[in-house]
């Protein structure tokens, strides 16, 4: 989710983010350290010996190499502005609008002024807030980077995530659509679980990709299911009707009628994040808000709850595109 922050009436305000939505899937790795940095350091080279009275200052091949500052671009940057060890180029937008707002998202650093506010104003906020700036640059880097990594290769022997264990995706014509089979010999280390699927060694990326997530949602469906029956006796509530969602910024729903909608990717998680955002719906149907009393239903019911919560935000789950 972007992060933002803004000025008014010429004074730098911090807002306070708002605690992220339970269910809220768009996950900043909030607590990951910062990545390296991506400029290189040359080793120093030895000054040459020179007579005391020499007075020529060293030439450029003696002079111990400094590092390049690591560098932030945003695509349609049209300025850059330097903030400690780093380079910020950021885009500037002109808006009617009463204050300084920025806005760090995956391109980078975006920042929008009212017209007759100055560039030298503008600078002047950027660098006031340049730990929060490139504290949000840093993670939002790092979440790019853990999603190209997520990206799976359709094809025979990739790994997906399934309740929490890695599954190695195995392409077997013998098998009738898709099979799990548990391994329960495997060395230490090595996945227990196989997913055989019933597709020709030539199989198309897209067919496989398919077949895995059609078997997964049928997964869900039965999980959820289960989960829900059981925590909805639990809590004394009845939900009256259960649908899978693919939204892409919620993890689940609830509505005053009884109707539950559950993200299908949750199936990726182990069991006690299923049953947090299983029982934070049910939840709703005693309190629909997220009041104190909202969260001591979801604490009678499951009193770790926090752990599971907090998974939520960090995981990064396998990209289906």
């Amino acid at each position: 989710r972007p992060q933002r922050d803004r000025i008014d009436g010429g004074r730098l305000l911090e807002l306070r983010p708002m605690p992220p939505a339970p269910f809220s899937s768009l996950q900043l790795s909030l607590f990951d350290d910062a990545p390296a940095a991506t400029g290189t350091m040359q080793a120093p080279t030895a000054p040459v010996a020179s007579s005391p009275a020499s007075s020529n200052p060293p030439s450029a091949a003696t002079r111990p190499a400094t590092p390049e500052p690591e560098a932030f671009r945003h695509p349609r940057s049209q300025r850059d502005i330097r903030l400690g060890e780093h380079v910020v180029a950021y885009e500037l937008r002109r808006a009617r609008r009463r204050s300084i707002g920025f806005v760090v998202g995956v391109e980078g650093l975006s920042v929008s002024a009212p017209r007759w506010v100055g560039v030298g104003e503008v600078e002047a906020a950027l660098r006031e807030k340049a730990a929060w700036i490139l504290r949000k640059l840093h993670e939002q880097r790092e979440r790019a980077q853990r999603l190209a990594a997520a990206r799976v290769d359709w094809r025979d022997g990739s790994t997906i995530p399934f309740l929490g264990e890695t599954v190695i995706l195995v392409l077997d014509p013998r098998a009738t659509g898709a099979v799990l089979h548990t391994a329960d010999d495997t060395l230490p280390g090595v996945p227990r679980l196989t997913l055989h699927l019933g597709l020709p060694q030539g199989a198309a990326p897209e067919q496989i990709r398919d077949t895995v997530q059609s078997w997964l949602q049928r997964q869900a469906r039965r999980i959820f299911e289960e989960r829900c029956a059981w925590f909805a006796g639990r809590l004394g509530v009845r939900m009256k009707r259960l649908t899978l969602s693919s939204a892409s910024t919620r993890w689940g729903s609830a509505s005053a009628d009884g109707s539950i909608r559950l993200n299908w990717r949750l199936v990726h998680f182990g069991r006690p994040v299923i049953d947090y955002v299983v029982t934070h719906e049910l939840a709703h149907l005693r309190e629909m808000n997220h009041s104190a009393a909202f969260w001591e239903v979801v604490r009678q019911a499951l009193p770790e709850f926090e752990a599971a919560r907090g998974a939520l935000r960090h995981e990064v789950l396998p990209a289906f595109d």
